[in-house]
């Protein structure tokens, strides 16, 4: 039998990388996902006995790693608010500063009652934690790519059983899954109002893909990330798609980078239909 110290000091051997973090921390946060463990029980238990199943996931998982895969994809997991999501190369990593999002829609409820459209769920993240930690009755959320709602679908199971009934998945292209006469039976043509759009949209305008690091740029789903229009084009059509649909007084939440949070006030200000457009800092301080 193979027992995790020695384990864990052969793993750390093959991560050894220059510029890369400490192997041996990538190793035993690498060994934890896959065992699912806390972080530092692989360092606490050396003595405990890996199984042929659990050696092979482990090598798999760190060959992946070596080859410069980010971690979340090389274990196939990935930590977002209180949830342990699924994610794969159709979905973008969630990261710490989409979880704002959810914050702000949560604090934006009236009420606690109604419907709030994740737009481009990808692995579900928004979606889930909304229906895991708020009020919202339903949750719609769309996304373009089948596989991502695959995904996205697959991870009910990580919010309580009696949530999951919340979730409502639909696969298109930002708000059109909505304007359908399922959604609105006898005015096929002027969709049922919701409480709330919230969003990461594609933003980055495809001439930084050079710029991007390159656990972004080769990895991560270029549908997820790239917009043509300076990275603005998706954000134009969403503002007035979600015009349409949002309720009087709802709420409209995107994430967007520093570089365009200008230009997505201004967009968002050039429709009439919005008011109160402000702009909240990310967990860096910028806009």
């Amino acid at each position: 039998m193979v027992t995790l110290g020695d384990f864990l000091d052969d793993i750390s051997a093959l991560l050894v990388r220059p510029g890369i973090p400490p192997a041996r921390a990538q190793a035993r946060d690498l060994i934890a996902w896959v065992l699912d463990k806390p972080r530092f029980w692989p360092s606490a238990n050396p003595d405990h006995e890996l199984t042929p199943p659990e050696v092979e996931a482990i090598q798999q998982a760190a060959e992946k790693l070596k080859a410069g895969m980010p971690m979340q994809y090389a274990v196939g997991k990935a930590p977002f608010r209180h949830l342990t999501l699924r994610v794969t190369s159709d979905t973008l990593i969630p990261r710490p500063e989409t979880e704002l999002l959810v914050e702000l829609v949560i604090a934006a409820q009236r009420g606690g009652k109604g419907t709030v459209v994740d737009v481009g769920t990808g692995s579900g993240a928004i979606a889930l934690a909304l229906a895991a930690e708020s009020a919202f009755e339903r949750i719609i959320a769309t996304d373009l790519s089948e596989r991502a709602l695959a995904v996205a679908q697959s991870n009910l199971t990580a919010i309580p059983d009696d949530k999951r009934h919340k979730l409502d998945f639909r696969a298109g292209d930002l708000l059109s899954p909505l304007l359908t006469r399922e959604w609105a039976p006898d005015t096929p043509e002027t969709p049922a109002l919701v409480e709330a759009v919230v969003s990461n949209p594609p933003y980055i305008s495809p001439a930084e893909l050079p710029d991007l690091p390159p656990n972004v740029r080769d990895w991560e789903p270029h549908s997820a990330l790239f917009a043509d229009n300076n990275g603005m084009a998706v954000i134009e059509r969403l503002i007035g798609q979600a015009g349409d649909i949002l309720q009087p007084g709802g709420l409209l939440a995107m994430e967007v980078d520093s570089r365009r949070c200008d230009l997505a006030v201004q967009a968002v200000q050039a429709d009439a239909r919005f008011t109160d457009v402000e702009p909240r800092l990310d967990l860096t301080g910028r806009p």
